[in-house]
């Protein structure tokens, strides 16, 4: 087509527009096509991945498929992460072979899923995920299937190397490790998008976020978690598709809040999330409060929780689930159970209602298991307690499962002014007390001595006779 565009172009101008205006189409169809065939191999001796820095049962894997005849890759976020010089959390394979070869092949291999299937194959604590090469997404026709919301629906089906690419998220995760020459295969520029920091969906950005809007979220924690900028198309089409996460499973929807928020970049996180829309669809009675907010309470409380939260991750400290979410709630909680005592109901009970309704709510959006959302109540629950410092209510108070939590729930309230630096020192110092000082700190307050009062003698008054006189 070229050679002929160009034998036009020497004797007519006119003629070649001609011809450019009938193929046009035909180059649109097969752009991707031709795309879809071009790669670039990188040798061994072109990228940073060493042998060394791969997981020995990974590794264990990848030989055993190639000895077995199978095509067996590295894949993803293991592959990217070593070309960008990190740790690798896990490592996922990637081979032609399909679930029931898998298996045949490793004796300590278990399939799962059931609309897509993979191997995991265990190596005492560690499993090493294995899944077949999966099939071409077609591109946008009007078979494709939507469901009530309106999001993309397709099957997964088996494929080669090359359409496995094509359903892949962003090019930099659709990049593979070859065990069989150490070289890095990549389909979609992958590679020239690691060293620009870009982050960039493989294919039409809106087509892929209908496809599964969960992906909206994973561009928010790449992002924030590679330091990378979101692409332009991508980022028009996060705004236009935010609507839809509202659409996936809140089961989903948990486990990729806890991804979110828990990995030490969970106050960078928050702001993008906002920036993008995407906060409101995952909290929406928390997103209300900070559009009201009063003194900037709401919004100061959830700063001040997700970086105590970084903080511990980055020194290597736990962090719990429960805590955050509570803090993330805490100001819905608070402003409907002040509503409801401003209707004469009693606080204790105020509270435990507006708990309920708003939990209800939140449950539906993200699903919350039971023993995050008892542990949010609880710590909850005590916050009015620790009002009350005398008499035995201190002491029991210390000895509740889950003081020591909702003690530092009264300090992250107290650092953005809800709640006196005094009372702080109080329990600080209550806590360290020894039994007998206790007891003198929980002495109810005296109002001072009584004044006795004397009945005074009484004496007769005596009335001088005004006829007398004085001599």
């Amino acid at each position: 087509m070229i050679t002929i565009i160009k034998k036009i172009n020497i004797g007519a101008q006119p003629v070649l527009s001609f011809f450019k205006s009938v193929f046009q189409a035909n180059l649109n169809d097969t752009e991707t096509t031709n795309t879809q065939n071009q790669h670039k191999i990188y040798p061994r001796s072109e990228h940073i991945i060493s042998r060394s820095q791969i997981s020995e049962n990974a590794l264990k894997v990848l030989y055993r498929l190639q000895k077995e005849g199978y095509e067996a890759y590295l894949v993803g976020g293991c592959v990217r992460d070593l070309l960008l010089g990190r740790e690798p959390k896990d490592f996922d394979v990637v081979t032609n072979a399909d679930p029931e070869q898998i298996r045949r092949v490793f004796r300590n291999c278990r399939i799962i899923g059931r609309r897509f299937r993979l191997a995991h194959v265990h190596f005492g604590k560690e499993v090493i995920e294995v899944a077949t090469f999966r099939g071409a997404a077609d591109e946008p026709n009007d078979k494709q299937v939507l469901n009530q919301e309106g999001r993309l629906l397709r099957d997964n089906v088996y494929g080669t190397i090359e359409e496995d690419v094509w359903r892949r998220d962003f090019t930099i995760n659709a990049l593979y490790y070859n065990i069989r020459d150490f070289s890095v295969v990549d389909y979609a520029q992958g590679m020239d998008d690691l060293l620009l920091g870009v982050l960039r969906l493989i294919g039409d950005p809106t087509t892929r976020l209908r496809e599964d809007p969960v992906r909206m979220l994973r561009a928010i924690r790449f992002a924030v978690k590679l330091g990378f900028n979101i692409e332009l198309t991508c980022e028009q089409a996060i705004f236009a598709t935010a609507p839809q996460l509202s659409n996936i499973p809140s089961a989903r929807l948990y486990d990729e809040v806890i991804k979110l928020f828990l990995y030490g970049s969970g106050l960078q996180t928050f702001e993008k999330l906002r920036h993008y829309q995407l906060f409101q669809v995952l909290f929406p009675e928390t997103e209300r409060c900070l559009n009201t907010e009063n003194k900037h309470f709401p919004q100061l409380l959830l700063i001040k929780a997700l970086e105590n939260s970084d903080n511990r991750i980055m020194n290597g400290k736990s962090v719990t689930a429960y805590f955050l979410f509570a803090a993330f709630l805490w100001e819905p909680v608070s402003q409907l159970a002040t509503k409801k005592m401003a209707h004469n109901i009693v606080p204790y009970i105020a509270f435990q209602e507006a708990a309920n309704e708003i939990l209800a709510k939140q449950i539906k959006i993200t699903a919350l298991p039971r023993h995050i959302t008892t542990a949010m109540r609880e710590v909850w629950n005590l916050q009015p307690k620790f009002d009350a410092r005398t008499g035995s209510k201190p002491s029991r108070l210390l000895t509740h499962p889950r003081f020591r939590a909702g003690f530092d729930f009264l300090v992250l309230r107290q650092s953005t002014g809800a709640v006196s630096q005094e009372m702080i020192d109080w329990w600080l110092n209550f806590q360290h007390a020894d039994e007998s000082e206790q007891r003198k700190m929980t002495q109810p307050q005296q109002r001072g001595p009584h004044k006795k009062f004397r009945n005074k003698p009484y004496r007769k008054k005596t009335i001088k006779n005004p006829s007398s006189s004085e001599t």
